[in-house]
């Protein structure tokens, strides 16, 4: 029978989704079968998985933490946010419909069972799950999946954390024991200080006073993990992250309210000659970047108004005067056409917004979610590159017949005439090491991107086998 341990937060970005990755990773390496769980994300970071599916992009990483393939089992409950329609509800990995937060609210209750089914399917020794936002929500505790409500139903133990690099620890975690009810507060065993900066043993006493208050070990604490910015992110905090690079390659992206699959960025920005820059809204996109990308997004067309809101659809317009190249990425690639059609109201109410016309195409929007992996050959440079697809809808029109890249028989994307104008239906792109190198006119180092997300995931199972006693870690999860 398998054991399973869940690790809730004090509230958002306290580290849940590293810890549960590094820890998939170490114990892997001691030879225990572990997998990854969430019961319900809110992201619009998504990974395609090899059952085709999609889940939250941490629950992919943990995955392949635990060296295992992604299933949609991991995640069973994924919403990614939209404009006008609220969130995109996605259950085992298909999308149900798009619901308003209260709508949904009401309905989640009713996904409690799938939520359980899904946790009981996987194969492992040991399961470990992570929580979702803060756990001292009440009132949203009613018809909960995400927290104490799943954990309650599948008898999970549970492990809070609390992030002390944001300050007020100690209240965070005493506080949540004190508004939770007392029957979910029974399912904490431990607590666990994330994110300290300086000599733990300064803590000690406060660890002890945590222990004292709440009747459960305090764990950790755990020193900051510097490496983290190195790994994909699945939250949109991680675009506040400035990048230290001052690369000679600059790469400007509009951040778009409802962008979509930014961790497609994450190997760029990887890159210490590379400087990527997301242009925050009242800010021009510089005239100085080589290169423009117009990322995913979970609303195009409302994306799209902002855009011009912003006047970035001069600054893209210029920057392609001065002979400067332009690429959209799935939704991206969509504003560089001539228009976008909605006729059955997918993104709102239906009409058509017109594109900013850089391409010669057409898209129109439909409920067929396209879901697949993808190993293509880009046509410019004569590379194979790997990435996936994750898109509604269907773009035609004459630079259709330039495609970016070729999947086999079938084409994919397309180029202006005068090649400076590029859109690609296919994510994950920069993650092909030589693509990535040819794309950015050869700035870019030998770095192998995979190789270091490895390297990554071991330093970080190092860091918490260093700091965190993974015995006693191990002794609080219970037979499920």
């Amino acid at each position: 029978m398998a054991k399973a341990l869940m690790f809730m937060g004090t509230g958002s970005d306290v580290g849940k989704s590293l810890i549960v990755a590094g820890l998939c990773r170490a114990f892997a390496n001691r030879g225990i079968r572990v997998a990854p769980f969430k019961p319900q994300n809110m992201s619009n970071n998504a990974a395609v998985t090899a059952d085709g599916g999609e889940i939250g992009r941490a629950q992919a990483l943990q995955a392949r933490a635990a060296r295992l393939e992604p299933l949609t089992a991991m995640n069973p409950v994924l919403l990614k946010p939209e404009a006008e329609t609220g969130a995109q509800l996605i259950v085992r990995g298909q999308r149900v419909g798009s619901f308003m937060a209260r709508d949904y609210w009401k309905k989640r209750g009713e996904l409690l069972p799938r939520v359980v089914e899904s946790f009981r399917e996987l194969d492992a020794d040991l399961i470990l799950v992570e929580g979702a936002g803060s756990a001292s929500e009440v009132n949203l505790r009613a018809n909960d999946i995400a927290n104490f409500g799943f954990a309650q139903a599948a008898n999970v133990p549970v492990v809070l954390i609390g992030d002390i690099d944001r300050g007020g620890v100690i209240a965070s975690l005493i506080g949540t024991f004190a508004v939770i009810q007392p029957s979910d507060a029974a399912l904490i065993r431990a607590t666990l200080v994330n994110k300290f900066r300086g000599d733990p043993a300064l803590f000690a006493e406060g660890s002890a006073f945590i222990a004292g208050r709440t009747g459960v070990p305090c764990l950790g604490p755990i020193p900051f993990f510097s490496g983290a910015n190195r790994l994909p992110a699945e939250d949109s905090l991680a675009l506040d992250r400035k990048d230290a690079s001052t690369g000679s390659f600059t790469i400007a992206i509009p951040r778009l309210p409802c962008i979509a699959n930014f961790d497609d960025f994450d190997p760029l920005r990887a890159e210490p000659n590379v400087s990527v820059i997301f242009v925050e809204p009242g800010s021009p996109l510089p005239q100085s970047a080589d290169l423009i990308i117009l990322p995913g997004s979970k609303a195009t067309r409302a994306d799209l108004e902002v855009l011009r809101q912003e006047g970035w659809d001069i600054d893209i317009h210029a920057h392609h005067r001065a002979g400067k190249r332009i690429l959209g990425i799935c939704g991206g690639y969509q504003m560089l056409g001539r228009v976008v059609r909605d006729p059955a109201g997918i993104e709102g109410a239906p009409g058509d917004t017109d594109g900013l016309g850089l391409l010669e195409v057409e898209t129109t929007l439909s409920e067929v979610k396209q879901l697949r992996l993808e190993t293509a050959m880009h046509i410019a440079s004569g590379l194979p590159v790997s990435g996936y697809h994750m898109h509604m809808g269907v773009t035609d029109g004459p630079d259709c017949h330039r495609p970016f890249a070729r999947i086999a028989a079938q084409a994919d994307g397309a180029t202006s005439p005068d090649g400076l104008v590029a859109g690609t239906y296919m994510h994950g792109i920069f993650v092909s090491d030589a693509f990535r190198h040819a794309f950015a006119n050869g700035v870019v180092t030998e770095v192998n991107f995979e190789a270091s997300v490895e390297l990554t995931l071991d330093a970080l199972a190092q860091h918490l086998e260093k700091f965190l006693n993974l015995d006693a870690v191990l002794q609080l999860a219970a037979e499920v």
